[in-house]
């Protein structure tokens, strides 16, 4: 699994990418639809992927991660990714071979190559973009193509 800086910079512009030509599509009015009662909305499902964002770029400055605060709308849900999906390929993008080898401490304290925490993050985005796509549909929306090329 290990991967240069580039490559895991093309692998998260692929699929952040493809989420932020879905934004366009969304307006307020879907902000808080859930696919099932208790299920997240779909602007939780974007605070949630910035929680994620935020979290990896913290540990990559060796801070303790926080969690944000919820967005109070679906356009600064959209705004927050946006700025965090910048942020975030930036600093994928200056990692040396050796940090990406470097432990880190990922989820309850387990210890991880960061270059790991950076797979599983954009697996995470995939999911979690699954399911936006999805809940696009369900709301009348035709999702863009799934990966940006």
């Amino acid at each position: 699994m290990p991967a240069s800086a580039p490559e895991l910079v093309h692998g998260l512009t692929a699929h952040r990418g493809a989420l932020l030509d879905l934004f366009p599509l969304l307006s307020e009015e879907h902000a808080n639809f859930a696919p099932w009662e208790g299920g997240m909305t779909i602007k939780g499902t974007l605070d949630h992927l910035n929680g994620t964002s935020s979290m990896l770029l913290a540990i990559m400055k060796g801070e303790a991660p926080q969690r944000p605060a919820p967005s109070g709308s679906l356009q600064e849900a959209i705004e927050k990714f946006k700025a965090d999906t910048e942020a975030l390929l930036a600093g994928v993008g200056t990692l040396s071979d050796e940090d990406l080898q470097r432990l880190v401490p990922a989820f309850g304290g387990q210890m991880m190559p960061l270059g790991s925490l950076v797979h599983m993050i954009r697996d995470h985005d995939i999911h979690h973009k699954g399911q936006l796509w999805l809940m696009a549909r369900m709301v009348g929306i035709k999702p863009p193509m799934f990966v940006k090329r």
